[in-house]
Protein backbone atom coordinates (compact mmCIF):
# COMPACT_ATOMS: atom_id res chain seq x y z
CA UNK A 1 0.00 0.00 0.00
CA UNK A 2 1.43 3.44 -1.28
CA UNK A 3 0.82 6.61 1.10
CA UNK A 4 -0.34 9.72 -0.07
CA UNK A 5 1.36 12.80 -1.15
CA UNK A 6 1.68 15.30 1.89
CA UNK A 7 -0.12 18.12 0.37
CA UNK A 8 1.47 20.69 -1.25
CA UNK A 9 1.78 24.36 1.16
CA UNK A 10 0.39 26.30 -2.04
CA UNK A 11 -1.91 25.13 -4.21
CA UNK A 12 -3.16 27.64 -6.32
CA UNK A 13 0.55 29.66 -7.51
CA UNK A 14 0.99 32.57 -9.92
CA UNK A 15 3.95 32.66 -12.64
CA UNK A 16 4.94 35.74 -14.31
CA UNK A 17 7.79 36.39 -16.36
CA UNK A 18 9.90 39.83 -16.59
CA UNK A 19 12.28 42.14 -17.98
CA UNK A 20 13.83 41.70 -21.72
CA UNK A 21 12.99 38.18 -23.06
CA UNK A 22 15.52 35.35 -23.20
CA UNK A 23 15.22 31.49 -25.05
CA UNK A 24 14.36 29.06 -22.47
CA UNK A 25 11.46 31.29 -20.58
CA UNK A 26 8.53 29.20 -22.08
CA UNK A 27 10.48 25.64 -20.72
CA UNK A 28 10.27 27.29 -17.23
CA UNK A 29 6.58 27.76 -17.25
CA UNK A 30 6.07 24.63 -18.64
CA UNK A 31 8.30 22.79 -15.80
CA UNK A 32 5.97 24.75 -13.37
CA UNK A 33 2.71 24.00 -14.64
CA UNK A 34 3.71 20.15 -15.33
CA UNK A 35 5.26 19.40 -11.50
CA UNK A 36 1.87 21.61 -10.15
CA UNK A 37 -0.30 19.36 -12.11
CA UNK A 38 1.14 15.96 -10.68
CA UNK A 39 -0.19 17.08 -7.34
CA UNK A 40 -2.92 18.68 -8.34
CA UNK A 41 -2.16 22.05 -7.88
CA UNK A 42 -3.30 25.19 -9.71
CA UNK A 43 -1.44 27.30 -11.92
CA UNK A 44 -2.46 31.02 -12.88
CA UNK A 45 -0.27 32.59 -15.56
CA UNK A 46 -0.14 36.40 -15.59
CA UNK A 47 0.31 38.43 -18.19
CA UNK A 48 2.99 40.53 -19.10
CA UNK A 49 5.22 41.10 -16.19
CA UNK A 50 3.56 42.68 -13.01
CA UNK A 51 1.21 43.98 -15.42
CA UNK A 52 -1.15 40.73 -14.58
CA UNK A 53 -1.81 41.62 -10.59
CA UNK A 54 -2.14 45.34 -12.03
CA UNK A 55 -4.66 45.04 -14.42
CA UNK A 56 -7.89 42.96 -14.67
CA UNK A 57 -8.28 40.10 -16.88
CA UNK A 58 -4.73 40.09 -17.69
CA UNK A 59 -4.47 36.46 -16.18
CA UNK A 60 -5.01 32.82 -18.07
CA UNK A 61 -5.29 29.61 -16.08
CA UNK A 62 -2.43 26.90 -17.37
CA UNK A 63 -2.73 23.14 -17.78
CA UNK A 64 -0.40 20.65 -19.33
CA UNK A 65 -2.31 20.97 -22.29
CA UNK A 66 -1.51 24.97 -22.58
CA UNK A 67 2.30 24.25 -22.31
CA UNK A 68 2.03 21.07 -24.61
CA UNK A 69 4.53 21.71 -27.28
CA UNK A 70 6.54 25.03 -25.84
CA UNK A 71 9.37 23.52 -24.90
CA UNK A 72 11.26 24.37 -28.23
CA UNK A 73 9.71 28.15 -28.53
CA UNK A 74 11.67 30.90 -27.87
CA UNK A 75 10.10 34.38 -26.51
CA UNK A 76 7.44 33.44 -23.54
CA UNK A 77 3.69 32.13 -23.83
CA UNK A 78 3.16 34.93 -20.82
CA UNK A 79 4.71 37.70 -22.46
CA UNK A 80 7.12 40.30 -20.82
CA UNK A 81 7.69 43.90 -20.24
CA UNK A 82 10.74 45.59 -18.78
CA UNK A 83 8.91 48.31 -18.09
CA UNK A 84 6.75 46.95 -15.37
CA UNK A 85 7.79 48.17 -11.83
CA UNK A 86 4.55 48.48 -9.73
CA UNK A 87 6.82 50.36 -7.47
CA UNK A 88 7.63 53.20 -9.72
CA UNK A 89 4.91 52.53 -12.72
CA UNK A 90 4.67 55.51 -15.30
CA UNK A 91 1.44 56.27 -15.96
CA UNK A 92 1.10 59.75 -17.70
CA UNK A 93 -1.97 61.63 -15.32
CA UNK A 94 -1.63 64.77 -13.51
CA UNK A 95 -0.40 62.97 -10.64
CA UNK A 96 2.36 61.93 -11.95
CA UNK A 97 3.95 58.96 -11.13
CA UNK A 98 1.65 56.21 -9.26
CA UNK A 99 2.67 53.56 -6.80
CA UNK A 100 0.75 49.91 -7.93
CA UNK A 101 2.67 47.73 -5.64
CA UNK A 102 -0.82 47.88 -3.45
CA UNK A 103 -3.04 47.02 -6.34
CA UNK A 104 -0.96 44.24 -6.85
CA UNK A 105 -1.17 42.74 -3.54
CA UNK A 106 -4.82 43.37 -3.33
CA UNK A 107 -4.97 41.59 -6.86
CA UNK A 108 -2.41 38.77 -5.89
CA UNK A 109 -5.11 37.99 -3.21
CA UNK A 110 -8.16 38.40 -5.04
CA UNK A 111 -7.06 35.81 -7.08
CA UNK A 112 -6.24 33.34 -4.21
CA UNK A 113 -2.96 32.72 -5.20
CA UNK A 114 -0.97 31.49 -2.50
CA UNK A 115 2.27 31.67 -3.98
CA UNK A 116 4.44 33.63 -7.03
CA UNK A 117 6.52 32.32 -9.07
CA UNK A 118 8.85 35.37 -10.70
CA UNK A 119 10.93 34.46 -14.02
CA UNK A 120 13.48 37.56 -14.77
CA UNK A 121 16.68 39.21 -14.49
CA UNK A 122 18.23 41.71 -11.80
CA UNK A 123 15.70 44.14 -12.09
CA UNK A 124 12.44 41.97 -12.19
CA UNK A 125 13.67 39.95 -9.44
CA UNK A 126 14.63 43.16 -7.03
CA UNK A 127 10.79 44.06 -7.53
CA UNK A 128 10.03 40.34 -5.90
CA UNK A 129 12.13 41.08 -3.43
CA UNK A 130 10.60 43.83 -2.61
CA UNK A 131 6.92 42.16 -2.44
CA UNK A 132 8.36 39.53 -0.24
CA UNK A 133 9.83 42.20 2.02
CA UNK A 134 5.82 42.97 1.73
CA UNK A 135 4.43 39.71 2.86
CA UNK A 136 4.16 37.96 -0.72
CA UNK A 137 5.28 34.08 -0.78
CA UNK A 138 7.70 34.65 -3.37
CA UNK A 139 9.99 32.45 -5.63
CA UNK A 140 12.48 34.05 -7.94
CA UNK A 141 13.89 32.41 -11.34
CA UNK A 142 16.83 33.82 -12.75
CA UNK A 143 16.52 34.46 -16.55
CA UNK A 144 19.10 36.97 -18.84
CA UNK A 145 21.08 36.19 -21.78
CA UNK A 146 23.89 38.30 -19.74
CA UNK A 147 24.60 35.65 -17.32
CA UNK A 148 25.20 38.62 -15.04
CA UNK A 149 22.52 37.47 -11.78
CA UNK A 150 25.53 36.73 -8.55
CA UNK A 151 24.44 33.45 -6.61
CA UNK A 152 24.51 31.29 -9.53
CA UNK A 153 26.60 29.58 -11.95
CA UNK A 154 24.85 30.29 -15.13
CA UNK A 155 21.51 31.54 -16.11
CA UNK A 156 19.05 29.59 -18.96
CA UNK A 157 19.34 32.06 -22.39
CA UNK A 158 23.08 32.99 -22.06
CA UNK A 159 23.76 29.30 -23.61
CA UNK A 160 21.47 30.17 -26.70
CA UNK A 161 23.25 33.78 -26.95
CA UNK A 162 26.52 32.20 -27.35
CA UNK A 163 25.43 29.91 -29.89
CA UNK A 164 24.05 32.34 -32.22
CA UNK A 165 26.85 34.90 -31.81
CA UNK A 166 29.34 31.87 -32.24
CA UNK A 167 27.51 31.53 -35.33
CA UNK A 168 27.48 35.04 -36.86
CA UNK A 169 31.29 35.62 -35.98
CA UNK A 170 32.00 32.13 -38.02
CA UNK A 171 29.76 33.94 -41.29
CA UNK A 172 31.45 37.25 -40.10
CA UNK A 173 35.05 35.34 -41.01
CA UNK A 174 34.83 34.41 -44.67
CA UNK A 175 33.33 37.50 -45.73
CA UNK A 176 36.36 39.39 -43.54
CA UNK A 177 38.89 37.25 -44.99
CA UNK A 178 37.38 37.55 -48.79
CA UNK A 179 37.65 41.37 -48.68
CA UNK A 180 41.00 41.66 -46.24
CA UNK A 181 38.21 43.98 -43.63
CA UNK A 182 38.15 44.48 -39.47
CA UNK A 183 34.80 43.09 -38.77
CA UNK A 184 33.98 44.65 -35.86
CA UNK A 185 30.76 42.48 -34.13
CA UNK A 186 28.90 44.04 -31.20
CA UNK A 187 27.35 41.41 -28.84
CA UNK A 188 24.94 42.19 -25.61
CA UNK A 189 25.44 42.12 -22.62
CA UNK A 190 24.89 45.29 -20.84
CA UNK A 191 27.70 46.22 -17.92
CA UNK A 192 29.03 41.59 -17.93
CA UNK A 193 31.13 40.90 -20.52
CA UNK A 194 30.40 37.03 -20.41
CA UNK A 195 28.69 36.83 -24.24
CA UNK A 196 31.61 38.87 -25.90
CA UNK A 197 34.44 36.77 -23.85
CA UNK A 198 32.87 33.12 -24.64
CA UNK A 199 31.08 33.78 -28.19
CA UNK A 200 34.97 35.76 -29.40
CA UNK A 201 36.78 32.87 -27.86
CA UNK A 202 34.17 30.02 -29.60
CA UNK A 203 34.07 32.07 -33.03
CA UNK A 204 37.83 32.67 -33.51
CA UNK A 205 38.14 36.42 -32.61
CA UNK A 206 41.33 38.21 -32.57
CA UNK A 207 40.61 41.16 -30.05
CA UNK A 208 37.73 41.03 -27.09
CA UNK A 209 36.58 43.96 -26.05
CA UNK A 210 34.61 43.58 -22.39
CA UNK A 211 33.11 46.20 -19.89
CA UNK A 212 35.60 44.87 -17.07
CA UNK A 213 38.52 45.67 -19.30
CA UNK A 214 38.58 49.84 -20.29
CA UNK A 215 40.38 49.54 -23.81
CA UNK A 216 43.07 51.66 -25.17
CA UNK A 217 42.48 51.43 -29.28
CA UNK A 218 45.92 52.38 -29.86
CA UNK A 219 46.80 48.99 -28.28
CA UNK A 220 43.86 47.03 -30.52
CA UNK A 221 45.24 48.92 -33.51
CA UNK A 222 48.64 47.37 -33.03
CA UNK A 223 47.72 43.90 -32.52
CA UNK A 224 45.44 44.29 -35.87
CA UNK A 225 48.93 45.29 -37.95
CA UNK A 226 50.98 42.53 -35.99
CA UNK A 227 48.58 40.83 -37.49
CA UNK A 228 48.69 42.01 -41.42
CA UNK A 229 52.67 42.10 -41.09
CA UNK A 230 52.63 38.31 -40.55
CA UNK A 231 50.20 37.87 -43.47
CA UNK A 232 46.41 37.71 -41.60
CA UNK A 233 44.84 40.29 -43.60
CA UNK A 234 41.94 40.70 -42.02
CA UNK A 235 40.64 40.42 -38.08
CA UNK A 236 37.82 39.66 -36.34
CA UNK A 237 36.82 42.41 -33.29
CA UNK A 238 33.80 41.15 -31.22
CA UNK A 239 32.62 44.16 -28.58
CA UNK A 240 30.61 44.02 -25.57
CA UNK A 241 27.67 46.87 -25.89
CA UNK A 242 28.53 47.90 -22.03
CA UNK A 243 32.59 48.15 -22.67
CA UNK A 244 34.52 51.30 -23.05
CA UNK A 245 37.99 53.16 -23.76
CA UNK A 246 39.99 53.81 -20.76
CA UNK A 247 39.02 56.72 -19.42
CA UNK A 248 35.62 56.67 -21.36
CA UNK A 249 32.49 55.96 -20.53
CA UNK A 250 29.69 53.68 -22.30
CA UNK A 251 27.61 54.18 -25.45
CA UNK A 252 24.47 54.90 -24.50
CA UNK A 253 21.49 54.65 -27.05
CA UNK A 254 18.77 56.09 -25.01
CA UNK A 255 18.98 57.89 -21.42
CA UNK A 256 16.89 56.38 -18.78
CA UNK A 257 13.37 57.44 -17.97
CA UNK A 258 10.91 56.64 -15.33
CA UNK A 259 10.39 53.20 -15.50
CA UNK A 260 13.16 52.57 -17.92
CA UNK A 261 17.00 51.85 -17.43
CA UNK A 262 19.04 53.33 -20.23
CA UNK A 263 19.88 51.45 -23.04
CA UNK A 264 23.01 50.94 -24.56
CA UNK A 265 24.73 51.12 -27.82
CA UNK A 266 26.88 52.24 -30.26
CA UNK A 267 30.21 51.26 -29.38
CA UNK A 268 30.46 48.94 -32.24
CA UNK A 269 30.58 51.65 -35.19
CA UNK A 270 32.64 53.82 -32.77
CA UNK A 271 35.55 51.01 -32.80
CA UNK A 272 34.64 50.50 -36.12
CA UNK A 273 35.57 54.08 -37.41
CA UNK A 274 38.19 54.61 -35.21
CA UNK A 275 40.33 51.19 -36.01
CA UNK A 276 39.51 52.54 -39.90
CA UNK A 277 41.43 55.48 -38.83
CA UNK A 278 44.52 53.93 -37.25
CA UNK A 279 45.00 50.80 -39.24
CA UNK A 280 44.08 52.53 -42.89
CA UNK A 281 41.78 49.23 -43.12
CA UNK A 282 38.25 49.23 -44.33
CA UNK A 283 36.28 48.15 -41.61
CA UNK A 284 33.12 46.71 -41.04
CA UNK A 285 30.71 46.79 -38.15
CA UNK A 286 27.73 44.73 -37.27
CA UNK A 287 25.42 44.81 -34.63
CA UNK A 288 23.45 41.16 -33.40
CA UNK A 289 21.13 43.21 -30.77
CA UNK A 290 17.84 41.25 -30.05
CA UNK A 291 18.76 38.89 -32.34
CA UNK A 292 20.19 37.06 -29.41
CA UNK A 293 17.35 36.71 -27.49
CA UNK A 294 15.37 34.96 -30.26
CA UNK A 295 14.69 31.83 -31.14
CA UNK A 296 14.62 28.41 -30.11
CA UNK A 297 16.47 27.22 -27.09
CA UNK A 298 19.81 25.63 -27.00
CA UNK A 299 19.43 21.99 -25.17
CA UNK A 300 21.32 22.69 -22.65
CA UNK A 301 19.17 26.18 -21.69
CA UNK A 302 16.35 23.27 -22.41
CA UNK A 303 17.51 21.74 -19.48
CA UNK A 304 18.21 23.88 -17.07
CA UNK A 305 15.44 26.07 -17.30
CA UNK A 306 13.60 23.16 -17.04
CA UNK A 307 15.47 21.97 -13.65
CA UNK A 308 14.98 25.90 -12.43
CA UNK A 309 11.11 25.81 -12.61
CA UNK A 310 10.66 22.50 -11.46
CA UNK A 311 13.10 23.22 -8.19
CA UNK A 312 10.97 26.55 -8.03
CA UNK A 313 7.80 24.50 -8.08
CA UNK A 314 8.93 22.46 -5.12
CA UNK A 315 10.08 25.13 -3.15
CA UNK A 316 6.55 26.70 -3.61
CA UNK A 317 4.79 23.45 -2.82
CA UNK A 318 6.96 23.38 0.27
CA UNK A 319 6.39 26.89 1.67
CA UNK A 320 10.29 28.08 0.90
CA UNK A 321 9.63 31.89 -0.03
CA UNK A 322 11.84 34.86 -0.38
CA UNK A 323 14.44 32.50 -2.36
CA UNK A 324 15.65 32.45 -5.73
CA UNK A 325 16.38 29.37 -7.31
CA UNK A 326 20.17 28.71 -8.21
CA UNK A 327 22.60 26.33 -10.70
CA UNK A 328 25.42 25.27 -7.92
CA UNK A 329 26.60 22.04 -10.20
CA UNK A 330 25.84 19.24 -9.33
CA UNK A 331 22.68 20.29 -7.73
CA UNK A 332 20.16 23.45 -8.19
CA UNK A 333 19.75 25.09 -4.75
CA UNK A 334 17.80 27.98 -2.96
CA UNK A 335 19.35 31.37 -2.38
CA UNK A 336 18.12 34.55 -0.19
CA UNK A 337 16.83 37.18 -2.51
CA UNK A 338 18.33 39.68 -0.44
CA UNK A 339 21.64 38.16 -1.63
CA UNK A 340 20.86 38.68 -5.16
CA UNK A 341 19.30 41.85 -5.35
CA UNK A 342 21.41 44.85 -6.23
CA UNK A 343 24.61 42.80 -7.23
CA UNK A 344 26.03 42.18 -10.52
CA UNK A 345 28.42 39.09 -11.63
CA UNK A 346 31.12 40.58 -13.34
CA UNK A 347 33.75 38.83 -15.43
CA UNK A 348 36.72 38.41 -12.90
CA UNK A 349 39.84 39.96 -14.42
CA UNK A 350 42.37 37.57 -13.39
CA UNK A 351 39.73 34.22 -14.36
CA UNK A 352 40.60 30.98 -15.98
CA UNK A 353 38.50 32.27 -19.53
CA UNK A 354 40.21 35.50 -19.22
CA UNK A 355 43.73 33.92 -19.35
CA UNK A 356 43.15 31.09 -21.46
CA UNK A 357 41.76 33.99 -24.06
CA UNK A 358 45.49 35.95 -23.33
CA UNK A 359 47.02 32.72 -23.38
CA UNK A 360 45.74 31.79 -27.30
CA UNK A 361 46.34 35.56 -28.39
CA UNK A 362 43.20 37.45 -28.04
CA UNK A 363 43.94 41.06 -27.51
CA UNK A 364 41.66 42.30 -24.78
CA UNK A 365 42.51 45.73 -25.33
CA UNK A 366 44.70 46.42 -22.10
Amino acid sequence: MTSSPTPPAARRIGVLTGGGDAPGLNAVIRAVVKSAANVQCEVVGLLDSFDGLIEPDRQRPLTPKDVTGILRLGGTILGTTNRGNPFAYPVKTSEGTRDYSDRCVETFRTLGLEALIVIGGDGTLAIAYEFHKRGLPVVGVPKTIDNDIVETSSTFGFDSAVSFATDAIDRLHTTAEAHHRIMVVEVMGRYAGWIALHAGIAGGADVILIPEIPFDLDRVAGRIREREHWGARFSIVVVAEGAKPVGGDVSVATPASAGAVERLGGIGARVARDLERLTGKETRDVVLGHLQRGGAPTSYDRVLATRLGARAFELARDGTFGCMVASHPPEVVAVPLERVVGRMKHVPTDCDIVRAARAVGIALGD
